[in-house]
Formats: C-alpha cells, sequence, structure tokens
C-alpha cells in the first residue's frame, strides 16, 4: 500500500465530510480524556449532550479534582458504567495532587481507568502523535483494509491490527489521520454493509467481502436474572436506598425486598447490562418488608429526585410507579 497516497485520500475525504464534534475542537488533554471516558462503551450521540454539560460545569481538571462525587455521579446519571466518573474523579485528583505528574503515555496509563486505547487517544488528539488508536470502528476498517482472518477480539487478530495500522500511520499528524479513520468507520465502512462506492480509500482494500469482516469469536450468551424492588411510594415522597453494589456504588435506588415477593402484580421493566439481561420487578409493598440491609436509606421529596443520581433502570421504574399512581389517583 502507498501510505502517503491513502493518508491523501483519506484526509481529503474528512475535510468535507468529518463531522463537527465538540472534542474535536480542542487539544485540551483534559477534555480529550473525559470525551474518551465517555465514548467507552456509548454511542457519540449519547455523549454529545453529557460531555458539553461536563465541561461548562468542570471546564478544568482542577474543578473536577474539588467536585463532590454526588455532584459528579448526578451529572453522569444516563450515561451508565458509572466507574467512569469516579475514575475520572480520582485521575483530576492525582493529576493535581502536585506529585510529578505528565501527560506521557505512562504518565496517562498510571490514571485510574485509563488503558492503552484511551492513553494513545489522549496523545493522539491532544498532541497530535501518530500512535496507534484501535476503537471498533478503526478495528473494523484496518481489518478490512488488510482483509485480516483472525478475530479481531482475540490477542492474535488485535496484535494483527495493531501491526497493520502502524505500518500505516504517517509520520506526523496522528490526530487527523486517526480522527479520519474513525470517521470512515463511523460513517461509510459501518458494521455490517459498508457504502464501498463512497469509501475514498476503496482502491486499497483487500477485502472481498467486506460485509463478513472483522471476525469475532461467537457471542457468548446472556444470562438472564431477576431483580424484586420495593415500592414504598407516594404523592410527595419515594423512599430510597443508597447502593453498595460495584456497579452502583454511592446511587440511590429502590431497595431490595427481605421476604419472597407478596402474590399479586407487579410493574416489570427489563435492562441489559454486560452479558446480562435482568428483569426489575417492582413490588408495592410497606416498609416493613424492605431488606434491612444497614446501607443509608432516605425518604426522597419528589422534586428532589431530579437531583440526585439515580440508575437509569430504577429512575424508569419509579416513573413508571408515578404514573400509575397518577392515574389511579385521577
Amino acid at each position: 500500500m502507498d501510505k502517503v497516497e491513502f493518508g491523501k485520500r483519506l484526509r481529503a475525504w474528512f475535510r468535507r465530510h468529518g463531522r463537527d464534534l465538540p472534542w474535536r475542537r480542542t487539544h485540551d488533554p483534559y477534555a480529550i480524556l473525559v470525551s474518551e471516558m465517555m465514548l467507552q462503551q456509548t454511542t457519540v450521540a449519547a455523549v454529545m449532550p453529557y460531555f458539553g454539560r461536563w465541561m461548562q460545569r468542570f471546564p478544568s481538571v482542577r474543578e473536577l479534582a474539588v467536585a463532590e462525587e454526588s455532584e459528579i455521579l448526578a451529572l453522569w446519571q444516563g450515561l451508565g458504567y458509572y466507574r467512569r466518573a469516579r475514575h475520572l474523579h480520582a485521575a483530576a485528583k492525582r493529576v493535581v495532587s502536585g506529585t510529578g505528574f505528565s501527560w506521557s503515555y505512562d504518565g496517562l496509563r498510571a490514571l485510574p481507568g485509563v488503558g492503552d486505547y484511551t492513553a494513545n487517544a489522549v496523545r493522539a488528539f491532544a498532541f497530535d502523535e501518530p500512535v496507534p488508536v484501535l476503537d471498533a470502528n478503526v478495528i473494523r476498517v484496518v481489518a478490512r483494509l488488510f482483509a485480516l482472518r483472525a478475530p479481531v477480539d482475540s490477542a492474535k487478530g488485535l496484535s494483527a491490527v495493531r501491526s497493520k495500522l502502524e505500518g500505516i500511520l504517517p509520520e506526523r499528524g496522528g490526530r487527523e489521520f486517526l480522527s479520519a479513520l474513525m470517521e470512515l468507520g463511523a460513517l461509510v465502512c459501518r458494521a455490517g454493509r459498508p457504502d464501498c462506492l463512497l469509501c475514498p480509500v476503496k482502491k486499497f482494500c483487500a477485502a472481498k467481502s467486506p460485509e463478513k469482516l472483522p471476525i469475532k469469536a461467537p457471542k457468548v450468551p446472556m444470562k438472564a436474572r431477576t431483580e424484586h424492588v420495593a415500592w414504598v411510594g407516594g404523592r410527595k415522597t419515594v423512599l430510597l436506598q443508597q447502593s453498595e453494589t460495584r456497579r452502583w456504588t454511592g446511587l440511590w435506588r429502590l431497595p431490595p425486598l427481605e421476604v419472597e415477593p407478596l402474590p399479586g402484580p407487579a410493574a416489570t421493566l427489563t435492562y441489559s447490562i454486560v452479558r446480562e439481561r435482568v428483569t426489575l420487578k417492582v413490588h408495592r409493598v410497606t416498609r416493613r418488608l424492605v431488606a434491612a440491609t444497614g446501607e443509608p436509606r432516605r425518604a426522597f421529596p419528589l422534586e428532589e429526585l431530579t437531583r440526585i443520581a439515580i440508575p437509569t433502570p430504577h429512575r424508569r421504574a419509579i416513573a413508571k410507579m408515578l404514573r400509575e399512581e397518577h392515574i389511579q389517583g385521577s
């Protein structure tokens, strides 16, 4: 492959068709770190409003470092995977601690929640370094360009993708090149059937059936699980319990039931987390049936619910129960 011509065609296409994303307007490593942490396992469309609100409230790493965790979690709610917010908070404290932090690869890797991908993304987009940034879009584009056959979710397959990407990286200008490669995967070389006729680098692509690439290992079946929680609510207050579970630590949720669910109808909704499909059943009960777990518990006025951090499935359940009570009381 003539990587110089490849890079020219890719960049020219990106300058005409690339989306105007807010994190592409800055070289601030803190802002780029925020965007990368938010974009983990989340779509660009979902992240856009959160990124704007976050940067308005915490425009610098110092302001994030001194913020209260409860405010950070409340601002993050709806994005899921709350550990990312805690990692950002801890990382901000580390950056401003005065312990000799630098925005180098090693400095970034030492931050909580920052792996190889995120460290290289900050280096590329904040400092214009031509380093391998392997997100899902880049992996798909490279696997198709070189018709790679090893599963890209295996160590061998990912190593092959990385090696091929390193071979086409420019000597300088990593920011625009990698942004363009990501954008190509997002807009043209999409999962499933790509728009090959619109591809600016089609002449370099070795894939005969690009829709069949990249190859991935068989998916692990999702497990089914049921959660039973208590609804002790009313027209003015809702009882919530602070969670100590690994996923939702510090968030307020509907309290678990102490006894077997009572006979009778329960409000039901479903949600997915990593490799699990959860059925959440909400039972109307009295306070004496709520589990005595020792975790903090409070009855919140309805107007306060918008200001506290509640996991999205439980917030949806609360809204559903309040709607039902409103209908029954009208």
